[in-house]
């Protein structure tokens, strides 16, 4: 039987196309969704309880305050039909704001599936934070739609911990880690040595002394902050940076922002300004 007539592809080619267009989309549906069943064998800790909500997130045409383009392709490496899971352990009388604000702005640039659960060792999580993610969303069943998976599970955990990819589940540890590896979703890190190790530096001071260091090191930090922000618009130099996310949540947690001085006052208003943490306010009231 000749594939043309009067140059014309034969119905039954084309029936045969549809047919073939119609195995393959299926087989893409099962490979998503067997992919989620293996991240419940392969991850206890992921789906021990029902899923409170899902969110599907397109990527935002608004301009982004971070500079550089990311590829999730180039960043974790090509795996056609796979969804990259990100799985996170998060002690509830700890939420991790920054992680928070970072999956919102991750939601603005990739389609996201959000998912929480609440774990048997959390006894009491308060509703905002069962919400944390977004309302729940009709396809979130559709793995296939989504280019990342957002697992966040409230569980009695004494550091935050994540796992990211089902086949090599890699844990990282603490929300300053964590942040790290989810910000390098948004935007390279500076490429200038001395910016890149300023950022870290700020990082690790957001955490380390201002939320979990005494009163006497926050007011140092505070001070220094204050000191940096007299002559920069941000944390590191001109430019928006993980440095600022951090300190911006950790100021918030420890409640020192309506002590602050006038500079961190101004640059608090100013990472208002920009949209981002909606969240972490939200979770604080």
């Amino acid at each position: 039987m000749p594939m043309y007539q009067n140059g014309e592809v034969e119905p039954a080619v084309k029936a045969l196309e549809a047919r073939q267009d119609e195995i393959m989309r299926k087989l893409y549906e099962l490979k998503a969704a067997v992919e989620g069943l293996a991240k419940a064998v392969t991850t206890p800790d992921a789906d021990l309880d029902l899923t409170v909500s899902s969110s599907l997130s397109s990527p935002s045409p608004t301009a982004t305050t971070f500079r550089g383009v990311t590829d999730l392709d180039t960043l974790l490496g090509k795996d056609v039909g796979a969804l990259r899971d990100i799985v996170i352990n998060a002690n509830p009388a700890q939420p991790p704001l920054t992680l928070l604000v970072l999956h919102s702005v991750l939601c603005q640039r990739y389609r996201v599936l959000s998912t929480v659960h609440v774990h048997s060792s959390a006894s009491s999580v308060p509703p905002q934070l069962l919400s944390c993610l977004g309302p729940r969303h009709p396809d979130s069943y559709a793995r296939q739609m989504f280019q990342l998976g957002f697992t966040l599970i409230w569980k009695d955990v004494p550091k935050l911990q994540m796992k990211f990819s089902v086949q090599n589940m890699c844990p990282v540890e603490g929300e300053a880690n964590v942040a790290r590896f989810l910000f390098k979703l948004l935007s390279p890190y500076p490429r200038d040595p001395a910016v890149a190790t300023l950022v870290d530096s700020w990082v690790d001071t957001a955490f380390f002394q201002l939320a979990e260091g005494s009163a006497k090191e926050r007011a140092t930090v505070l001070r220094a902050l204050n000191a940096t922000l007299g002559s920069n618009p941000w944390l590191a130099g001109p430019e928006f940076s993980l440095a600022d996310i951090s300190c911006y949540c950790c100021v918030l947690q420890s409640a020192a922002a309506s002590s602050a001085p006038t500079n961190v006052q101004r640059w608090i208003k100013a990472c208002e300004n920009l949209g981002h943490f909606g969240p972490a306010k939200l979770y604080l009231k």
